[in-house]
């Protein structure tokens, strides 16, 4: 059953139109591999979580910039069908982002990101997205947006005593006082590495709590690591625990953080504890990457309770 949900999930992100196309295998330098046809979808990380946040449950809004196309009216289509208030979202003179996927068998993908609108979020905005926010309020945060905004954004929340979510992704050098007022880091597998200098990605659940306990030493008092088909870790002050995944056929993984980080809010603003609400996103990411899609592959609340009580 759907809880009453008091507080907002304000999302302060990106927002973009998925160009999506499957493909045997990746070309390499000089070759043309054949594709299947071309599919859109809308995406960008904020969007994702934002729309994932509402679709299970919680108050979500969307702040970030669109472009001035018709990639503008599709992508505001979807937030408005999914439940996401969009008064905080603004329009820009340039294109609306757009992402690149090429989409492996596997259901693994490889993305090319081109920012355009996304660049105009700013820390003015930031400050719009977040002044009003109070107590208990949540914040959630990705990196497709310019850093200094996001910082803006998640200290000028954390100073109105909200819950400030970060996903690391696309990963990059991160200062440590940004990371001091982060509650919750929720890096996967690569982006944990790279926070790091880590050579290689995280491959087990061992490395990803030796993962979390060096990264938790540089400021954020909880840190979740998306491990894709093994799960998560979760690592605070008071431990670390596995949280395992939900096995099933694998379509599309584009998405699955995003809807997990989503999830994990919507979970969290529900009065549920860290462990708790990171099992609830576990469970929703396992489903959406059962379809196609980024903002389409997001399950909606009565999937996953139907999953949860089985």
């Amino acid at each position: 059953m759907t809880q009453s949900v008091a507080g907002r999930i304000v999302v302060f992100g990106s927002l973009n139109i998925d160009l999506v196309q499957r493909v045997p295998r990746l070309p390499v330098p000089g070759e043309t591999v054949r594709g299947a046809d071309l599919a859109t979808f809308t995406g960008g990380k904020g969007a994702n979580q934002a729309c994932a946040a509402a679709r299970l449950g919680g108050r979500a809004s969307m702040a970030g910039v669109v472009g001035n196309d018709s990639f503008a009216e599709a992508i505001l289509a979807d937030l408005h069908s999914a439940g996401v208030d969009t008064s905080l979202v603004r329009r820009a003179s340039r294109m609306s982002g757009t992402a690149t996927i090429l989409l492996l068998p596997s259901g693994d993908n490889c993305i090319l990101l081109s920012p355009a609108a996304n660049s105009d979020a700013n820390p003015g905005l930031a400050e719009a997205a977040t002044a009003p926010m109070v107590s208990g309020d949540i914040l959630l945060c990705q990196l497709e947006v310019p850093l200094d905004a996001v910082a803006t954004a998640v200290s000028s929340a954390r100073a109105q005593g909200a819950i400030t979510i970060l996903d690391p992704a696309p990963a990059c050098e991160l200062p440590n006082s940004l990371l001091h007022c982060v509650e919750i880091l929720t890096p996967n597998q690569n982006e944990a590495a790279a926070l790091l200098g880590w050579p290689a990605p995280v491959a087990t659940v061992d490395e990803a709590r030796i993962a979390a306990t060096a990264l938790r030493q540089r400021g954020s008092a909880g840190i979740i690591v998306k491990l894709g088909e093994l799960g998560c870790l979760v690592h605070t002050a008071d431990g670390s625990c596995h949280i395992p995944a939900i096995t099933g056929d694998v379509v599309d993984t584009t998405a699955a953080g995003d809807t997990f980080n989503g999830a994990l809010a919507v979970a969290l603003q529900e009065g549920r504890s860290l462990i708790e609400a990171a099992r609830f996103a576990v469970v929703a990411a396992s489903l959406s990457v059962r379809r196609p899609g980024a903002v389409s592959s997001i399950p909606s609340r009565s999937e996953v309770n139907a999953l949860i009580e089985v």
